[in-house]
């Protein structure tokens, strides 16, 4: 029995860790993009154009042999998709215009603590005070980094973070409201289907408010770091992921999520040139383990 755990415990941890670099390499290739020129609307639309079969094939497999969406999980489907995943992206995407990739990847790593406080909120489900420690940790750690970064960029690193904690906000919505729909329809498929969702809102957005003829004069490299944006940091993490919770569950996976803001960091500084100072790395252990001491205190 043993055996037969090891190679899944290994085979989980490689998938929970590659799945949590690769997802964090998302920021990269944002800030690389915008180096050409283009606009948040402009570089969203094309990665959710290219990811946009990827997931409506996922949508597909998912729903074979199963009943059709009744008129109400439909509803549920498209609120997810708009708040959870178009929205987040959005705000997310024009966040990065102004912070660096590093302080994004440590406000959207908050993201366990706002599911928290909304289900406070919401459903007055209790707060425990290892809990609320391990927030004020995590936060101050943010705070930490996001004054130092006052301090470089200027005042429009503020308005940056703001859209950026807004998109892990909405990202928080929808997990706090995808659970009933997660049991009737399957985590694959209500991930294909609301994804799907998100694809068509960026594509629309894109036609209402910038022309198509805009398109030609974009530059080449902005369609491949789009490409790759939407293969290997979008719809890989995803069905990695998905893989690493039927190993090792998702407790571990969680955990080993903390790669990711770390892989952050290194690629930005080594891809993007970004500087790694004292304040950074005081900032980055804070979170880290602030939201560890959180996130045990929540199993126990």
């Amino acid at each position: 029995m043993n055996e037969q755990a090891s190679p899944q415990l290994g085979a989980g941890l490689v998938f929970a860790v590659v799945g949590a670099i690769a997802f964090s390499g998302k920021a990269i290739i944002v800030k690389l993009a915008y180096r050409h020129g283009v606009d948040a609307v402009t570089l969203i639309m094309l990665r959710m154009l290219f990811a946009l079969p990827i997931f409506v094939a996922m949508a597909w497999w998912a729903s074979r042999g199963k009943p059709p969406l009744g008129g109400r999980d439909w509803l549920g489907v498209v609120g997810l998709g708009v708040t959870g995943y178009y929205l987040s992206s959005f705000l997310d995407f024009a966040g990065l215009q102004s912070v660096s990739a590093s302080l994004e990847r440590l406000i959207l790593y908050l993201n366990p603590t706002l599911v928290l406080l909304l289900g406070w909120i919401l459903y007055r489900r209790p707060l425990r005070g290892v809990q609320l420690a391990g927030m004020a940790v995590s936060y101050s750690g943010v705070l930490l980094v996001f004054g130092h970064e006052i301090g470089t960029v200027g005042r429009e690193a503020a308005w940056g973070a703001s859209l950026v904690f807004a998109s892990a906000v909405t990202y928080a919505v929808y997990l706090v409201y995808s659970g009933q729909l997660v049991q009737r329809l399957g985590s694959l498929r209500l991930v294909g289907l609301a994804t799907s969702v998100a694809c068509l809102c960026c594509i629309v957005q894109f036609l209402l408010l910038r022309p198509v003829a805009g398109l030609a004069a974009m530059a080449p490299q902005v369609v491949w770091l789009s490409v790759l944006n939407a293969t290997l940091c979008t719809a890989v993490p995803v069905l990695l992921v998905m893989m690493a919770i039927e190993r090792i569950g998702p407790a571990l996976s969680a955990q080993t999520g903390m790669v990711g803001p770390l892989s952050t960091i290194l690629m930005g500084v080594v891809i993007l040139g970004e500087p790694f100072t004292a304040w950074i790395a005081a900032g980055t252990v804070l979170v880290i383990a602030g939201i560890y001491v959180f996130t045990r205190a929540g199993q126990r």
